[in-house]
């Protein structure tokens, strides 16, 4: 990752956090600011330990072996060592949609997961394509940041939950409390969720189509996570993902959009600015110019 992306991240993850430190003011002035940003600090440390145990477990996520799932593990071990990183841990999420995502701190201490209706719906090749995206943002730590970026997003709803329980049964401006009463409690709970959303999808955009090219490196061949993204985006678009939906700021962390929202962004010829990925044909249409550019044709996986 360039040194552009890696300021352009820090700027916005410090936008996320002073957003969360803004909203702790407004409900609960300075004294609220200052447990806004002391909770702020120790979700992220709590997200830096525990990341990859808090998502599998969100989704139900099983680990697997050579024995439990052969063909799908030594896809992700051949990989891994064509990237030159260790062997990350292998899940298998048991749901209907095709999708995938990666999570951990660091790549000694990363994961890898897939959908049942992935490994059905694809071939060896276009799984090869997918994992290799993940591993590219296990490469390029976009594991950790981004579920950072989930932590500090969902602390922002909950307190937009605490401002409108607020809105609700009234405040007061003793000392020390939000000199903006009930009306700064109403504009957490309608503006800050809002924000955080937007700052969150602008972090994982651009990490996608990163991901993208280092992926297609990884693997070999652009042409199989094109062709990958191509039935990804349909099986989103048709098939509903309850856990995505249940979770929705971890919507980020897969490969493609698992929320319903998927099928309005099928339709935007841009991205979108409320949108957790890019647009899905401007991904393929990248990763097949690479593919032009190389002068490469899809083939099976030697």
């Amino acid at each position: 990752m360039t040194m552009i992306n890696y300021i352009r991240t820090f700027l916005l993850l410090a936008v996320l956090a002073a957003l969360f430190a803004g909203a702790g003011y407004l409900v609960g002035g300075e004294q609220g600011m200052i447990i806004a940003l002391l909770i702020a600090g120790v979700m992220n440390i709590f997200a830096y330990w525990n990341a990859d145990k808090l998502v599998l477990g969100m989704y139900g996520a099983r680990e697997v072996g050579p024995a439990d799932a052969p063909n799908f593990h030594a896809i992700v071990e051949r990989l891994a060592r064509r990237a030159g990183m260790p062997m990350p841990r292998v899940y298998i999420i048991e749901n209907d949609q095709p999708n995938a995502f990666a999570t951990g701190r660091d790549p000694e201490h990363a994961a890898v997961a897939a959908t049942t209706g992935l490994l059905r719906l694809l071939s060896s090749e276009e799984i090869a394509g997918v994992m290799a995206h993940e591993l590219a943002h296990v490469r390029n730590r976009d594991t950790l940041i981004m579920t950072i970026t989930a932590t500090i997003a969902g602390a922002i709803g909950m307190l937009a939950n605490f401002a409108m329980f607020l809105g609700f049964f009234g405040g007061n401006n003793r000392e020390g409390g939000s000199p903006f009463g009930i009306i700064g409690a109403l504009l957490v709970m309608f503006l800050a969720p809002i924000a955080a959303m937007i700052v969150q999808m602008a972090i994982s955009r651009g990490r996608e189509y990163e991901a993208d090219r280092i992926g297609a490196e990884i693997c070999g061949n652009p042409l199989w996570l094109a062709s990958a993204l191509e039935k990804l985006a349909r099986g989103a678009e048709l098939i509903d993902n309850e856990q995505a939906e249940a979770n929705p700021a971890t919507a980020h962390l897969f490969i493609v959009n698992p929320l319903h929202g998927a099928r309005a962004e099928g339709g935007h010829a841009t991205d979108s600015l409320f949108s957790t990925h890019p647009n899905t044909a401007n991904r393929i249409a990248r990763l097949r110019e690479m593919a032009r550019e190389q002068g490469l044709i899809s083939g099976p996986w030697g």
